[in-house]
């Protein structure tokens, strides 16, 4: 199952465990990613607070967690290739994480009302 976020996220969720990683609408609107600082792996985060840090050729970002929950992995392949994401953004996910409530994710976008939000 595959939910997007206002904020241009997406989540590929497998039980409780959701793989995070950025649009490739919001990658494109980003230009040319050039750095990506990922969370520690065991970190507690709470929706809504800074967890991923991106500089792009035209602006810094940040990327929210979407859900509370424990970082379980990081893609570390971004550290030394941010460029991955620009290439394709659905593969290039940024951290895995154990969602606290997976109730939550019923709440996001699913790709129908994404694809309207971007109006795509």
């Amino acid at each position: 199952m595959i939910k997007y976020t206002e904020t241009h996220e997406w989540l590929a969720a497998d039980g409780s465990e959701v793989t995070v990683g950025i649009t490739q609408f919001a990658a494109d609107e980003l230009g040319e990613i050039v750095f990506i600082e990922l969370p520690e792996v065991g970190a507690d985060v709470t929706a809504g607070t800074e967890v991923v840090v991106i500089e792009s050729v035209k602006a810094a970002s940040e990327i929210m967690a979407p859900v509370a929950g424990t970082v379980t992995a990081v893609n570390e392949e971004l550290v030394d290739n941010p460029g991955l994401v620009n290439e394709d953004a659905t593969a290039a996910w940024f951290f895995r994480m154990t969602v606290t409530d997976p109730g939550v994710l019923d709440g996001l976008l699913d790709e129908d009302a994404y694809r309207a939000r971007i109006g795509a």
